[in-house]
């Protein structure tokens, strides 16, 4: 199973991922997709982020950037602590397991020695985590390969989008608090964390190609194409796709109803995978009698 490719995009953006050295600037001109909602007096803007990117792609252009500066305010996710040891301190708060069992002995066998072997192939010693539930090690895992492939939490689109809104003086809110969206994987049921924990490390050895395609699912726009590798690989564990990713949706489909009733331009960035495929955030305000409209460059 690849949920994978939802987990680590998700995880990533919620974590202080140290920078890793820079790549070759490529200078890629990204077209990624935009929606709007609109009603007399408001409009809605949805943009799909990625969370981690290399430097050369120019996608803050175009529709995106003309809807960007005309928005009145900034709507993320979450709006990430400026000290970056304060988000450490909330995950460790809530790494710990509660029941005093070694993390290795959660696990079989053959998965124990596989998830020993990626622990220590990414300079990570297994055995520091063993007081830990097996959600902490999966973000882990998910993080540290893509930091070694040179992408970048500084890089990612909601970093740059909630700076370019300081610097305009523009409001910047947030759809959920960092202890929220830690509690997504912290409060998930125990064989579902195994089951996260077991299915990063089996894939790893495809991580580099699968994420290079979602993002170039993400630059070309199309969300088609996103859905069907990002999400759709969730559908194997319906419990685990209504906790990380259709659960949310409706929830935010109905903070943009409520907010549709105040005027204003407001620009909401969300991942990237909240907005395609089935049960989307689109797909939730259309439940709702709300239509969504794609921006075309």
């Amino acid at each position: 199973m690849k949920m994978l490719r939802l987990c680590a995009a998700a995880l990533l953006m919620m974590s202080g991922v140290a920078q890793a050295r820079p790549a070759t600037p490529a200078n890629i001109v990204a077209t990624p997709a935009l929606w709007r909602v609109q009603d007399a007096d408001t409009t809605i803007y949805l943009f799909g982020t990625v969370h981690v990117m290399k430097p050369g792609i120019d996608w803050f252009r175009g529709d995106v950037k003309a809807a960007f500066d005309g928005a009145d305010e900034l709507v993320l996710e979450i709006i990430e602590p400026d000290d970056p040891n304060a988000m450490g301190a909330v995950m460790m708060s809530k790494a710990v397991a509660g029941d005093g069992v070694a993390l290795s002995d959660r696990l079989d066998d053959a998965a124990r020695a596989k998830y020993r072997a990626a622990m220590e192939a990414n300079a990570m010693p297994w055995q520091a985590f063993e007081r830990f539930a097996p959600w902490m090690a999966g973000m882990a895992l998910s993080v540290a390969p893509l930091q070694k492939l040179g992408y970048r939490a500084d890089l990612g689109a909601e970093k740059i989008l909630r700076a370019a809104a300081v610097k305009a003086g523009k409001q910047v809110e947030a759809l959920e608090t960092v202890e929220q969206q830690i509690d997504f994987f912290a409060t998930l049921p125990m064989a579902q964390q195994i089951e996260f924990l077991n299915a990063t490390v089996d894939g790893l050895p495809e991580m580099e190609g699968e994420f290079a395609k979602l993002l170039r699912y993400w630059q070309a726009g199309d969300p088609k194409r996103l859905a069907r590798s990002m999400n759709e690989s969730l559908e194997a564990t319906p419990q685990l796709a209504q906790t990380l990713l259709t659960g949310r949706n409706a929830n935010w489909a109905q903070w943009i109803k409520g907010r549709m009733d105040r005027p204003g331009t407001v620009f909401v960035a969300v991942g990237a995978g909240h907005l395609a495929g089935k049960g989307s955030v689109q797909d939730q305000l259309k439940a709702l009698g709300i239509k969504t409209r794609r921006v075309k460059e």
